[in-house]
């Protein structure tokens, strides 16, 4: 890369160049002149190329590296960083978030088709009858569409049983302070969703970790919590597990529906990912229908911005408690939104989108196995997160992650996810949002580097 351009800028003065180096290497960031973790010429290489001051050189990178712009690492130079996995710094936290979102469809023609239906219905909307209050749960149309649509996982799946919420997280909130009681706790896998850890400590509810492997939920840890403690629910992911990847096979979900169902234990089944696989086996809401509260959405697949959810409730009584504890918690889902998702599933474009984006998961986690293989790394052939076990060094888990903070990768330690206070080592990773397959390679790259660094170091 030749620096011309930033002669240019340097050449009109306006303020000092030490102070203009990072805002030039801010555009170029975001223009793609630079990559994500491209390496920058030696700074007295550089100073040479900009007709500067070696100080005044020195001063600008490091004003760019307090802003998160560039990392260092002794005998490797200095890298741009940029953000290959979740969200920017978030003010005042000094941590980078990251969320798991699905890979963004932007080449596909199935976007357009999104967009050209979303054009169509604000055309032929009646907009004051989107711009009231409506009855809580979508207007009977939406809910018939949201209905049939859930039947290809929950064939048991009626109108009547079926709530559209803004989003799974508002109906967790909603289940656990209906369903947990004081004195009871709350069941969870040992590496669960954040967002239940959160819940559980906003509503001052215990929850009770329950041992997992590389399968899943181990039947035998619920059974000994049931027999030993009040447990007001049972959560978990079966499919694709967040963050292990973990499916559940048929075998454990009976089983666990069975121990259920004998200690009359309500069961929250959060399958937030169980439309990528082109199969899996049947859902709890089928094994356990009569106590199972079935949650899917669309942040998954279509996207989180949507925020739209379903619930399945296990029976009428069921039903119209979550509907008052929801309309309690969030008032009702957007109308707008509502009414987009119900035509873009009418039309047969939920369908499309989950092709494409089956065909762009299974090409990245190819990715992860091709790079990450012979380190450990789980991940499945539709999944767009991956489990990266990490070498016991002294530095841990989050000491790795940190590391690979500096490169313009975030990664999210198992500290995040634990429910037990005794986090293994391990790190999720996300290959989807924004990013490129690209993108991914070198992320997967930056990472395969900086954990054999911590395995010969350990």
């Amino acid at each position: 890369m030749t620096f011309d351009h930033w002669k240019r800028r340097l050449a009109q003065g306006g303020i000092p160049a030490y102070q203009l180096i990072p805002e030039l290497i801010a555009d170029d960031l975001r223009l793609g002149r630079l990559a994500p973790r491209q390496r920058l010429p030696p700074l007295r290489d550089l100073a040479r190329d900009l007709t500067l001051d070696y100080t005044t050189v020195v001063r600008g990178i490091a004003l760019a590296r307090e802003r998160g712009l560039i990392a260092s690492r002794p005998g490797l130079g200095t890298f741009t960083r940029g953000s290959f996995i979740g969200l920017p710094l978030r003010a005042g936290t000094g941590a980078e978030m990251t969320m798991n979102l699905p890979p963004e469809l932007n080449d596909h023609p199935v976007l357009e088709e999104l967009r050209q239906e979303a054009v169509t219905l604000i055309q032929s909307a009646h907009v004051p009858d989107l711009m009231r209050y409506q009855d809580f749960g979508g207007t009977p149309h939406d809910r018939a569409v949201a209905a049939q649509w859930l039947a290809q996982w929950l064939p048991e799946a009626p109108v009547e049983r079926v709530l559209i919420a803004p989003g799974i997280h508002a109906i967790l909130l909603a289940l656990v302070s209906l369903l947990v009681r004081p004195g009871q706790s709350l069941a969870v896998e040992r590496l669960a969703y954040p967002g239940i850890k959160a819940i559980a400590a906003q509503l001052g509810l215990q929850l009770q970790p329950l041992d997992i492997d590389a399968q899943g939920l181990d039947p035998e840890a619920f059974e000994h919590a049931c027999k030993s403690m009040a447990i007001g629910a049972l959560y978990l992911c079966p499919n694709l597990h967040n963050p292990t990847t973990a499916t559940l096979p048929i075998r454990r979900r009976e089983r666990i529906a069975d121990i259920a169902l004998r200690y009359s234990v309500p069961i929250i089944e959060d399958d937030a990912y169980g439309m990528l696989p082109p199969a899996i086996p049947p859902p709890l809401g089928e094994l356990a229908p009569g106590l199972t509260y079935y949650l899917s959405g669309l942040s998954k697949w279509l996207g989180a911005g949507l925020r739209t959810a379903y619930v399945v409730s296990p029976n009428a009584a069921a039903h119209q408690r979550v509907a008052g504890a929801l309309r309690a918690t969030t008032v009702m889902a957007s109308p707008w939104t509502n009414a987009l998702v119900t035509r873009w599933l009418e039309q047969g474009l939920g369908e499309r989108v989950l092709v494409a984006l089956r065909e762009e998961c299974r090409a990245r986690a190819a990715l992860v196995r091709e790079h990450l293989g012979p380190v450990g790394v789980r991940t499945q052939p539709y999944g767009f997160h991956a489990w990266l076990p990490v070498p016991d060094c002294e530095e841990g888990c989050t000491g790795v992650a940190g590391r690979l903070q500096q490169w313009g990768v975030a990664a999210v330690s198992a500290t995040a996810f634990s429910t037990d206070r005794d986090p293994p080592a391990g790190l999720r990773l996300c290959l989807g949002g924004a990013l490129t397959r690209d993108d991914c390679v070198r992320a997967l790259q930056a990472v395969a580097q900086v954990v054999g660094d911590s395995a010969v170091s350990s």
